[in-house]
């Protein structure tokens, strides 16, 4: 399938500098820039790479200067990297089969109720008063627990398993192997042992929401463990019990967030940060890599290390850290010195 310089600039309504006529067939990196190809530039540390790449095409932001002859044509826009996420999904929808169909393989119970021009793919469990909402997408192996739910247009992947009473809203993306609705690691302990606590609650999976593969979401104690719409969570996340994730929050792979936790809206954590128990996280909070949280964070704060601190602080405990060697070796030969005075 092609498309003009032109045609492109027209869908995110960019405007041409260069030849309008220039045919795109496929998308690239621009540092692995192919003939024929659509590539980007939205991060300063890949400047370098227009001056060289032999793409055919390369959106770029509207104030970006160039410091050398290009030979590639631009298509400038305000936010490269969010036209070629459009772009990209629009190929995507047209390259990708449409999928539609139940499988004579599938099990599904009689009372479960099935939904309009679903794909249901062989060896997946549709159990007891489950809900399947139109256009939705359940492939292999995959299991909707008695009186489940799955919002129209949502796409779970291989593998994906889905508890009892659990709900998931429309068009969401759960990737392989991803559980919701385990239960907490609840136990208390008696007499030198741990009896375990009943989980009785569920998990709610609001619209828009996108998992990554392998993440667990566990399911409450009592009530629910909250996902919020428009929230994006990596591979390898746990989300413990009664914990609840505000709407657009996006987490990056390996981060741990322990029961109860309630973290705001629009917040930004990053890879292996670990979060203890009962806290309350602000709205638009950012948290750095391998932090960890054992306080409550207000609104819009940005914290990093562990004992997440404040950055600014953070960054000079850094600094410090890389100066004891030497403070050592002072405070040695200082010591060393007074040994010998006396």
């Amino acid at each position: 399938m092609k498309f003009t310089a032109f045609q492109i600039a027209e869908l995110i309504g960019a405007t041409i500098e260069g030849n309008p006529d220039t045919e795109i067939k496929s998308f690239c990196r621009i540092e692995e820039g192919i003939p024929g190809a659509l590539s980007f530039l939205a991060n300063p540390k890949y400047t370098q790479y227009i001056y060289q790449t032999r793409a055919s095409a390369v959106i770029v932001s509207d104030d970006f200067v160039p410091e050398e002859k290009l030979t590639t044509t631009l298509i400038r826009t305000k936010n490269p990297y969010a036209a070629i996420a459009q772009l990209m999904a629009i190929y995507e929808e047209m390259m990708k089969p449409k999928k539609i169909g139940i499988s004579e393989k599938a099990h599904i119970d009689p009372t479960a109720q099935i939904g309009k021009d679903v794909y249901i793919a062989e060896f997946v469990s549709v159990g007891e008063g489950a809900v399947i909402g139109d256009c939705a997408q359940l492939y292999p192996h995959t299991v909707i627990g008695d009186r489940g739910a799955v919002g129209e247009k949502s796409v779970l992947y291989a593998g994906v398993k889905v508890y009892r009473d659990c709900k998931i809203g429309k068009e969401c993306i759960i990737h392989a192997g991803v559980v919701i609705g385990a239960d907490g690691f609840g136990f208390a302990p008696q007499d030198g042992q741990y009896l375990k606590v009943p989980q009785i609650g569920n998990v709610i999976i609001e619209d828009y929401v996108e998992i990554g593969a392998n993440t667990c979401i566990d399911r409450a104690t009592i009530g629910s463990t909250i996902i919020h719409s428009h929230v994006k969570l990596d591979n390898l996340i746990q989300v413990a019990h009664n914990v609840e994730l505000g709407e657009g929050t996006a987490c990056a792979a390996q981060v741990g967030i322990s029961g109860s936790t309630k973290i705001g809206k629009k917040g930004i954590i990053a890879g292996q940060v670990g979060i203890t128990g009962h806290l309350h996280i602000g709205d638009n909070v950012i948290i750095g890599a391998q932090s960890g949280v054992m306080t409550n964070i207000e609104d819009k704060q940005i914290v990093l290390g562990s004992p997440a601190i404040p950055v600014s602080e953070e960054k000079k405990l850094i600094i410090y850290r890389k100066k004891l060697p030497d403070l050592y070796k002072q405070v040695r030969e200082l010591w060393k010195k007074y040994q010998e005075d006396e």
